[in-house]
């Protein structure tokens, strides 16, 4: 019984030779929408190449990271590193930080101008607590003017 099972599953049905038959006959052929969609794309005069340079207008765009000397962020609320309060050697403030990046450095700046490296800090750090810049400035003092310091 088990024979005349695999020997007849070792032939293929009346319905898959018509199907191979029918896939056969149509090898090679396109349906006409095809045809004439390859015919207007040939046709169609090419797209004209941007006379120039089509991305954001010179006063849209941001310097990217490696064209600036550093970038800053205000920090209101104290900050806390390896469990103890960060505060100012020379005047003993604990919060109102400006945290700037540069150089591969992140540098703490009091509200009395009084600056520090920071170690236990990296520009991933700064990086994932800087929001998006909302200006550029020429000098430094001019940041401070527009961060309030």
């Amino acid at each position: 019984m088990f024979h005349r099972i695999r020997r007849r599953a070792a032939e293929p049905s009346e319905a898959e030779r018509r199907f191979f038959e029918r896939a056969m006959q149509m090898d090679g052929q396109v349906p006409p929408e095809v045809e004439r969609m390859r015919a207007e794309l040939q046709n169609a005069a090419p797209a004209p190449a941007p006379a120039g340079d089509d991305f954001l207008p010179p006063e849209l765009r941001v310097p990217s990271h490696d064209q600036l000397d550093g970038r800053m962020m205000p920090w209101p609320q104290p900050l806390a590193l390896d469990g103890e309060l960060v505060t100012c050697t020379g005047c003993g403030a604990y919060r109102d930080w400006l945290i700037l990046s540069t150089r591969d450095q992140i540098w703490l700046r009091c509200r009395a101008g009084h600056q520090h490296h920071e170690t236990r800090l990296d520009t991933a750090w700064y990086n994932r607590h800087a929001g998006p810049a909302d200006a550029t400035h020429a000098t430094f003092e001019d940041c401070l003017r527009h961060l309030g310091h």
